[in-house]
């Protein structure tokens, strides 16, 4: 990878990179499919992801262009994460994943200060899941997660998933403590798309600690969003679901 400043987005070279991936991805552009996907994640006025732009690009055709565009810097792709459609934005966070999976620790720093000043760009449930387990997961696993807490804190939907997100990267260590202290502090979040991310850790937690994930249900289950609970008990046997749907933990 070459040198380059990750905060950094501006210059003739970063924008030359990314209106050559624009102009990729606009190839690929299917406007009945952008239709469709405008519909599916909400872009309506007063739904979660009002005025986000599809262009019609399925995940995967999104990633095959990483191939095409091997040796791209954060700088070279962080004009894009500004973009307003949507396919740009997610090219550009895979990128970045990329970049920090082969970077070296000073490199994983400059990525993971990037995503952090960025978070407003972040802003679909997707591109959250995609990035924030191997970038804000992947540098805090060596290094105090007290940013997680502020993140689960925020008014911003989006911050408090990439708070609980980003320790699925804890749990595939078999570390369940954030996972757990995060998810008793969205107990009482109003969104439902925080109660499935929620849910969805626990689960995770469960498949490779179930006493722990039960210590947790049974003391939480009675409060926990009916969303929550559901995603987290998905894979229990059916009686033992029962059990927890009817609060008799």
């Amino acid at each position: 990878m070459r040198s380059s400043d990750p905060r950094q987005g501006s210059g003739p070279q970063s924008a030359v990179a990314a209106a050559a991936i624009s102009a990729r991805l606009q190839q690929l552009a299917d406007p009945e499919r952008a239709r469709l996907l405008q519909r599916y994640f909400k872009t309506a006025p007063g739904e979660y992801a009002e005025g986000d732009v599809f262009i019609g690009l399925k995940v995967p055709e999104v990633r095959s262009l990483l191939k095409e565009f091997r040796n791209l810097t954060p700088a070279e792709v962080l004009p894009l994460l500004a973009s307003g459609i949507h396919e740009e934005r997610l090219f550009a966070l895979l990128a970045l994943v990329r970049c920090f999976d082969k970077g070296d620790s000073a490199v994983r720093e400059q990525i993971y200060a990037l995503y952090l000043a960025h978070t407003g760009s972040i802003n679909n449930w997707d591109l959250v899941d995609c990035s924030a387990p191997a970038i804000v997961g992947g540098y805090l696993l060596e290094h105090d997660r007290e940013p997680l807490y502020r993140l689960a804190r925020s008014t911003s939907l989006w911050e408090r998933r990439i708070a609980i997100l980003a320790t699925f990267a804890f749990i595939r260590c078999n570390q369940f403590d954030d996972s757990l202290a995060i998810g008793r502090m969205l107990l009482n979040d109003r969104e439902d798309l925080i109660h499935k991310a929620a849910g969805w850790m626990l689960r995770e937690v469960g498949k490779r600690g179930q006493a722990v994930a039960e210590e947790f249900l049974r003391c939480h289950c009675h409060v926990m969003p009916r969303t929550m609970l559901r995603y987290a008990i998905e894979r229990f046997p059916a009686e033992k679901r029962q059990m927890y749907l009817a609060g008799s933990c």
